[in-house]
């Protein structure tokens, strides 16, 4: 008998609780809203509701997540309506704007009550979730013991993250808190509401559950009550959720109503995670109302905030300078503040958005190659391959790095091994000081991994050793009988890949041997007299300076498949530049041979004139075949005027420091 009246009265609550929610008030902008709603199926009132009036509340007990459902479709479309300005007004009963225009709590919550007091002394998830089977007794309660159980959750270790997991859904507090958010989730206030479903999505409730599927349905009608911190925790919510109708319902109505808050928005942290949050699927124009806001707000930038702001923006795949400069200021400024994991987060981001300041990733650099005695070397080789890829050449650290690996060179696996030779081939780094030996290391630890080394991974690590100019011999033979036997052909996206790969091998085996000797002339061919658009003016400026056309050769094509742009020849004294004749092809020892090679900055160590490894290795092989290489950062020329572009191309032609001695291999001091 007193199961049957508990029943009935369990199923009153319910009644009255689901007619006071779609019970319209006299509001016609009310009644319209309610009505958009109750053309969707409510999953409340159509499986919970049912469950109640059978009678079978009580069968919940079973398990954790049994009321859950696993096949939820409570879709709702047009996006607009969900921040329509004559959106219903009537759940504002309990909450009311201030004269700042952000939602302010009719009812505050007493932290002096000694359920919050006990609540504050939890240690772990399973103490908040026992004090609400204990002490809870409101939907407030039960949504902050949740909460709490996060906080705590989120703090623990991997590890003890997946044991932790496994207490909280086998505590029997915890069902009995999913059965009363699921209950009560229309008459959560707007702070409960995200916080618990940030909270459940967080711990690991799988997303297709009902209460989750439920909280993201509240969410849409409760959408124009968020005031800006809610938005932002919603945001980061839903950032971290898979894409369904739901969320991706909600997430377009989210969209739009940022858009209409934006200039409202004073707090940079919900900017940022705004920005965060949005993603790089944001449109422009709210990517660019999202700049100006923090703009705005860019006085007050802390150094947290400067090192959130450069990973928000890498997230939304948004580069923006007036943002950036400040936020890379602050951070040099407190750059030995900086976990070592986020220096790698920021070098990501800048590649990420195409930014490229030199001297914030010195002051990084720098900072690294001062404290180097603290990290492991393997934080050091994700450090240098961060920078390689943005081109950035550090090269104290490069050096400082080198000596440790012809210390101890067992800590270098093959994954490792390979990453060392990308980075300093690529970034043309030999070290200062012991440089044989550190390149005998490097060959020493290839040899150790011949074995077990795939094709590819070898040609890649000796053709890394060849564009240093260094010959591993065993290698060599290794990949040589590889290629005779046909295992290195790849697959068509890498085929063409290795074959430049291979060719540049077998050049170097050749221009780089010990036995080669410069030829008495090399065998050219002019490939047209029209020179693309980007030379056209180093042509101008070349006639203008020499006079006539015949002065100079263009388009030349080399054996070994090199290229120059311009050829110019002079005398034994680099006095005079002589004319070049069509069939001028015979040796003559009295001739000096200079090469332009108009080169894109990306050719170049970042802020510097240093060639990178593939150019490098072209200007070594032109001084074996009797060049005189002159290196041109093409962007820079262009920015000249033509009368400063005719003084500089005259001072590289008769200026002795414009012809170096050919650079020494490592195998040619061997």
């Amino acid at each position: 008998m007193n199961n049957k009246i508990s029943y009935l009265l369990n199923t009153v609550r319910c009644v009255h609780r689901y007619g006071s929610v779609l019970i319209p008030k006299s509001s016609a902008t009310a009644r319209k809203h309610i009505l958009w709603i109750g053309r969707y199926r409510d999953p409340l009132g159509n499986v919970n509701f049912r469950k109640l009036l059978l009678n079978i509340l009580p069968s919940l007990h079973g398990s954790s997540l049994r009321f859950l459902s696993q096949k939820t479709d409570v879709y709702s479309t047009g996006a607009e309506a969900l921040v329509s300005e004559k959106a219903s007004q009537r759940s504002l009963e309990v909450e009311k704007l201030d004269d700042s225009g952000s939602f302010k709590p009719k009812h505050v919550v007493n932290h002096s009550d000694p359920f919050f007091t006990s609540l504050r002394k939890c240690t772990c998830p399973s103490d908040a979730l026992d004090l609400a089977s204990e002490a809870a007794v409101s939907i407030k309660h039960y949504t902050n013991c949740l909460t709490m159980a996060w906080r705590l959750f989120k703090n623990l270790s991997e590890e003890q993250q997946r044991y932790e997991k496994q207490l909280i859904f086998e505590h029997p507090a915890f069902r009995k808190l999913c059965q009363q958010l699921l209950r009560d989730a229309r008459r959560m206030t707007r702070g409960d509401l995200v916080f618990s479903l940030h909270a459940l999505v967080n711990i690991g409730v799988p997303q297709n559950t009902l209460l989750v599927q439920t909280l993201v349905r509240v969410c849409q009608e409760k959408l124009n009550q968020l005031d800006n911190r809610c938005i932002s925790v919603l945001a980061t919510t839903l950032a971290g959720m898979d894409k369904d109708k739901n969320v991706s319902a909600l997430q377009a109505g989210l969209q739009l109503l940022v858009e209409q808050r934006i200039s409202s928005i004073r707090d940079i942290f919900i900017l940022q995670n705004l920005m965060k949050c949005l993603g790089k699927d944001a449109p422009v124009f709210l990517k660019k109302k999202l700049e100006m806001a923090v703009v705005r707000e860019i006085d007050g930038l802390t150094f947290p905030n400067a090192l959130r702001m450069f990973f928000a923006l890498a997230a939304m795949s948004y580069c923006s300078l007036p943002i950036l400069n400040p936020c890379s200021k602050k951070i040099q400024e407190n750059v030995h503040d900086v976990p070592f994991r986020q220096l790698i987060l920021i070098l990501e981001a800048c590649h990420t958005l195409q930014y490229r300041n030199v001297k914030l990733f010195s002051a990084l650099a720098d900072y690294v190659h001062s404290t180097a005695y603290l990290w492991d070397k393997r934080q050091i080789i994700l450090f240098l391959s961060a920078c390689e890829t943005l081109g950035f050449q550090p090269t104290e650290l490069l050096d400082i790095f080198a000596e440790k690996v012809t210390e101890d060179p067992d800590f270098l696996n093959l994954k490792n091994l390979l990453i060392v030779l990308r980075v300093y081939s690529r970034l043309n780094h030999v070290p200062r000081v012991q440089k044989h030996l550190f390149f005998e290391t490097l060959h020493s630890c290839l040899n150790k991994y011949l074995p077990q080394i795939s094709s590819t991974e070898l040609l890649k690590a000796v053709y890394s050793l060849g564009i240093l100019g260094y010959l591993p011999c065993r290698a060599l033979d290794e990949l040589l009988q590889k290629d005779s036997k046909g295992e290195l052909r790849a697959s068509d996206d890498l085929k063409e890949q290795n074959t430049v790969m291979l060719r540049c091998v077998k050049t170097c085996m050749e221009l780089d041997s010990p036995s080669f000797t410069k030829p008495a002339f090399v065998l050219t061919e002019n490939l047209s007299s029209l020179v693309s658009l980007n030379l056209r003016k180093a042509q101008e400026a070349l006639i203008e300076l020499l006079g006539d056309e015949n002065m100079f050769r263009q388009n030349v094509q080399l054996p070994y498949r090199y290229h120059i742009d311009f050829e110019i020849r002079m005398d034994s004294d680099r006095k005079k530049v002589l004319p070049v004749a069509p069939t001028d092809d015979h040796p003559d020892s009295h001739v000096q041979r200079l090469a332009f090679l108009f080169a894109p900055m990306s050719a170049f160590c970042l802020g510097t004139t240093h060639p990178r490894g593939n150019l490098a290795m072209k200007k070594r092989h032109l001084n074996k075949l009797g060049y005189r290489v002159i290196l041109i950062q093409n962007k820079k020329f262009q920015e000249m005027k033509n009368e400063d572009a005719i003084e500089f191309l005259k001072r590289k032609i008769y200026s002795e420091d414009a012809f170096p001695f050919p650079e020494a291999t490592v195998q040619d001091n061997n």
